[in-house]
């Protein structure tokens, strides 16, 4: 478990600076200084300041020097422990979940759907798209509720609804009537994985983030595997409706359920968690002090909504997202009628998933075990070294003959590693944004990106392509190198603003003395929940 890392923060040695210190426009940034007052009475006006508009995690504390905790490591991992047992299994399966629920549809089409809703051209591919245009059309309206109401809650709520219109695509009689009931599911998931993301930054630190996103994500793999395990029994079923119907009802019903166990057992945050002490209360919270991204703000602030626009990283954060996203579309919604296509019979071709899930689990581990163990700043890099297989895997589906069955089908599996990548772009995301708000605004936008790339994904895949998908293999490739581009252009990007900040604040990275650190540590209390943007807290330092 990653210890408490303070002392090796870079050393600042000049005071944060708030919303009202700070104007933003055309890159430049006037910093109008305050008169001199002596350093309690400043300590004590920053606190008052930043209280006005600032985290609930103030709630637990009366003063600036009541916030500070003493940590003991021990102490420390043993409540990570207990935050690990409350937060990650219901996101985990809850996870699982989600992966299933987006490949019973492919399940669905090799279990003659197609056939019993007489489904035409393109309609498919629609149905694949309509649920992404429910999650695009509800995914800003669904942030801003995230913002507002409890979060466990609210989470819970939408997961119930999520596998209510799943249960309901069973009584579907034609394309019109699935459609509909594909984009309600589609609305009632766009909270999921923006509150996964609310909730892992309120709870971990930036370093333990990708760790624990990547825990939780790696569900995504067993949702493959366990979603191959279940269409093969379903397959099996020999009832009175047709199976892909069976797969409808248990996996909507098994949603259901677990939207129940989330609204009453994930708790809402830090601070009004009752399976935490006060004192635990305030250890959970002083563990992010270094963050500088603070819990929660429950207030709507239109400033950071304007400056989250204004900022380039809302930008290649959604463009990140749209190109992982259109690979992600064709393959999740194809994958299984590709395997299909090499020869397979219906019930083996659903038990060729479970390798799959299995190599996507191994690599999302493997990706944030080695992140959390090489040098600071090297998620971009990291997520470009886990796009290398997905790359070779692409060209193997274009260009390996289709005689070779095994060797197409290990280069389908090879496709799976796009999902460590996608791991470390949402902790790039979580600790790179600061503000409630502002982060609300980013969440929804690479989630946009993601429904556009989900949504534009299975019309590469034409129908007289089958079971090659050209195009589609040849979107996969374009959509990868492209992503490559841009990720270097935001680690660029990245690291030239910390060395701005460093320029402008006069850090000399070579001092690291104890005055300064000392220094450090004050100008941290008065930044840390005051709710300030990453523009804003002169303090915040990017990762890249």
């Amino acid at each position: 478990m990653a210890k408490s890392t303070r002392s090796a923060s870079p050393a600042i040695n000049s005071s944060p600076i708030s919303s009202q210190d700070i104007e933003l426009g055309d890159s430049k940034q006037e910093i109008v200084h305050t008169e001199t007052r002596n350093e309690s009475l400043a300590a004590h006006h920053k606190w008052k300041v930043s209280a006005t508009g600032g985290d609930t995690a103030m709630a637990l504390f009366n003063s600036p020097t009541d916030v500070r905790e003493a940590i003991d490591p021990k102490e420390e991992r043993k409540l990570v422990r207990k935050i690990d047992w409350m937060i990650l299994p219901y996101l985990s399966v809850c996870y699982a979940f989600f992966y299933i629920d987006k490949t019973t549809l492919s399940y669905a089409a090799i279990f003659n759907i197609r056939a019993d809703l007489n489904l035409v051209g393109t309609e498919y591919s629609w149905l694949s798209s309509i649920f992404y245009f429910g999650f695009l059309a509800w995914a800003f309206p669904t942030n801003f509720l995230l913002q507002r109401f409890p979060i466990g809650k609210y989470l819970g709520a939408n997961i119930f609804m999520w596998g209510f219109f799943l249960m309901l695509q069973a009584c579907a009689r034609n394309f019109a009537e699935l459609a509909a009931l594909r984009a309600l599911s589609g609305a009632a998931e766009a909270c999921a994985d923006p509150a996964f993301m609310l909730i892992t930054s309120m709870w971990y630190t930036r370093r333990q983030q990708p760790i624990k996103i990547g825990l939780w994500y790696t569900a995504n793999g067993v949702g493959i595997a366990l979603g191959g395990l279940l269409g093969y029994g379903i397959g099996n079923i020999r009832g009175s409706l047709p199976s892909w119907k069976y797969e409808f009802l248990i996996i909507g019903a098994l949603c259901c359920i677990w939207g129940v166990v989330m609204f009453f057992l994930v708790p809402d945050s830090p601070v009004t968690a009752k399976r935490l002490s006060l004192h635990e209360k305030k250890l959970a919270v002083e563990r992010l002090r270094e963050n500088q991204t603070g819990v929660e703000n429950k207030t709507l602030k239109p400033y950071q909504i304007r400056e989250a626009f204004l900022d380039y990283k809302l930008y290649l954060f959604f463009l990140i997202a749209l190109m992982q996203s259109i690979v992600n579309g064709g393959i999740s919604n194809f994958g299984t009628i590709i395997i299909k296509g090499f020869g397979f019979s219906t019930l083996v071709t659903t038990l060729m998933q479970v390798p799959y899930g299995v190599l996507i689990a191994i690599s999302i581990l493997i990706c944030v075990f080695l992140n959390d163990r090489l040098p600071p700043n090297n998620r971009c890099l990291m997520i470009i070294l886990f796009l290398l297989p997905n790359i070779t895997g692409a060209f193997g589906l274009r260009f390996v003959p289709l005689d070779q069955r095994v060797g197409r089908l290990i280069c389908y599996y090879l496709t799976g590693p796009i999902n460590a990548s996608f791991v470390l772009l949402l902790s790039l995301q979580t600790a790179n944004t600061a503000g409630h708000t502002k982060k609300v605004v980013t969440n929804a936008m690479l989630f946009l990106g993601y429904c556009v790339g989900n949504i534009a994904g299975p019309f590469f895949y034409k129908t007289d392509q089958s079971p090659t998908y050209s195009l589609g293999i040849w979107s996969m490739i374009f959509a990868h190198l492209l992503e490559v581009v841009i990720v270097f252009v935001l680690r660029f990007l990245l690291q030239r603003d910390n060395a701005k900040r460093d320029v402008l604040q006069g850090i000399d990275r070579g001092r690291a003395d104890r005055e300064i650190l000392e220094e450090h540590e004050k100008d941290l209390d008065a930044s840390a929940f005051g709710d300030l943007t990453d523009r804003e807290n002169l303090n915040f330092r990017y990762i890249y």
